[in-house]
């Protein structure tokens, strides 16, 4: 078992920045596969970034985050970090940390990853 909290998530005006952090316990925090994923009303829960395992850090984001969003995670404090930097209106949805304890991949789709965080809520104002 891997519980998550997520924390950081707030309102922010357009252009500017937030950063969110995902606190994991119960595992070997190296051997976990983080992703970020974020739900707007409406909508379905889609893929934001992702962070490999320790062992031979890789990233990986969606293409509308691509140099806005920065994933990454500091293994001695057990926690993955997810910085925002020129956030759009359209950024605003509720934002979850999710593990991924197999192997392989990054993966993408928000019903391989097992365990997930509570979920916080980012609004951009316009």
């Amino acid at each position: 078992q891997v519980q998550l909290v997520e924390s950081g998530g707030g309102l922010v005006q357009a252009g500017g920045s937030l950063r969110l952090s995902c606190a994991a316990s119960g595992r070997t925090f190296n051997n976990i596969i983080m992703g970020w994923f974020r739900q707007a009303p409406g909508k379905e829960r889609e893929f934001v970034a992702g962070i490999s395992r320790s062992a031979t850090i890789r990233t990986l984001y969606a293409d509308s985050m691509k140099g806005r969003f920065t994933v990454s995670r500091d293994n001695a404090k057990n926690t993955a970090y997810l910085q925002m930097n020129s956030l759009k209106p359209e950024d605003t949805a509720v934002y979850y940390c999710a593990a991924d304890l197999r192997f392989g991949g990054i993966r993408v789709g928000a019903d391989e990853y097992e365990f997930w965080g509570q979920g916080t809520q980012v609004t951009v104002s316009s």
